[in-house]
């Protein structure tokens, strides 16, 4: 089965929408609106027949939701973007290619379950979260504003922590909408690097902690998403077998690209995949700002990455064709726009 994994399938021929642009379907004069209240693009629902086409396991979505720049694509107009943080999602979860979401912030900062349940009574019931445990978790050091290390962190992958600040607070706030629980370890120091037995065995604590806190029956997928290439390995392999967890593909300038992460994901099969695509590797592995300069306002694709998207293609409709649940998120520095780069790949996945 390992062999024939990510194999394209058979699919009948069908006449696809064209694609969108935020040009496209953006009135002549726009005015950004600052209401409680926002609403979604007529356009999105060109794509619900493609949606309708794809694997019932497979979700796509993006990494944050509030830019202006959306309008036509997502949004009817071009909305404040602290109007969309606070109310997009409900605008957001309408389009019929959108059914997950990254919620990033989480990563910077724990949130309480009251915030997430305000995330959850914006969505409908088949809807999911995909959700990042806290930085101050999941990176071994302690770093300043500007993301310089200053110290080692005593919190480093501590079980007891993990459950308080971040398990039981989504549990609790999302209930059935919780999806995904990503650890993404930050890049770490040497220390840490040089001694990859005492790493992955705080990691596999720190996964039994979680797999012991979540309900049976749940469906709670968790993956662990690595910045280091040193930890693709059999070792990690086999911690997250032990552990019930998944290797999330990241895919950015730090990680080596998609084909190379793959063989991880033929080990760990059968199982789900979680993909988060944060930036086209032109940028570089800290190209982050760069990106974000050339893609503003996020409205059209101006760093095409076909290599990625076509192998991404393959790979979804290997695992979502085998019915394994796939989650797989984009971000704006990936091309330019995550709703368009979404919709082409959705295309890719349906041919």
């Amino acid at each position: 089965m390992q062999g024939d994994l990510f194999d394209d399938v058979v699919s009948q021929p069908r006449t696809e929408p064209r694609a969108m642009t935020a040009s496209s379907t953006r009135p002549a004069a726009s005015v950004r609106r600052n209401t409680s209240k926002v609403r979604p693009a007529p356009a999105a629902e060109d794509w619900r027949g493609l949606a309708q086409q794809l694997p019932a396991s497979l979700r796509f979505g993006v990494s944050t939701w509030s830019y202006p720049g959306w309008d036509g694509l997502v949004w009817d107009g071009e909305y404040d973007p602290g109007v969309l943080s606070k109310h997009g999602l409900d605008a957001y979860h309408q389009h019929p290619l959108l059914r997950t979401v990254c919620v990033d912030r989480t990563f910077w900062r724990p949130l309480t379950a009251g915030q997430y349940a305000g995330y959850a009574a914006q969505v409908g019931d088949d809807f999911r979260f995909v959700v990042k445990c806290p930085a101050s978790i999941t990176d071994a050091q302690i770093r300043s504003d500007e993301g310089k290390a200053q110290k080692p962190n005593p919190d480093f992958l501590d079980p007891r922590l993990v459950i308080e600040r971040f398990v039981q607070p989504t549990l609790q706030g999302l209930g059935a909408k919780l999806g995904v629980l990503v650890f993404q370890l930050s890049p770490l120091p040497w220390e840490w690097l040089s001694q990859p037995v005492r790493l992955l065995d705080r990691l596999g604590q720190l996964l039994d902690a979680v797999r012991q806190a979540l309900p049976a029956g749940a469906g709670v997928i968790v993956a662990v998403e690595v910045r280091d290439p040193e930890l693709l390995s059999q070792a990690l392999v086999q911690v997250l077998q032990a552990h019930d967890a998944t290797f999330c593909l990241g895919l950015h300038g730090k990680m080596p690209p998609i084909e190379d992460q793959l063989p991880l994901l033929r080990a760990l099969w059968p199982g789900p995949l979680v993909c988060r695509w944060s930036l086209n590797r032109i940028f570089g592995a800290y190209g982050y700002a760069d990106a974000q300069k050339r893609h503003d306002p996020f409205n059209a694709i101006l760093s095409e990455d076909a290599h990625t998207r076509t192998v991404l293609a393959r790979t979804i409709r290997g695992i979502a064709g085998a019915g394994q649940p796939a989650y797989v998120t984009i971000s704006n520095d990936a091309e330019g726009c995550a709703p368009l780069s979404i919709q082409k790949l959705a295309q890719a996945v349906a041919q």
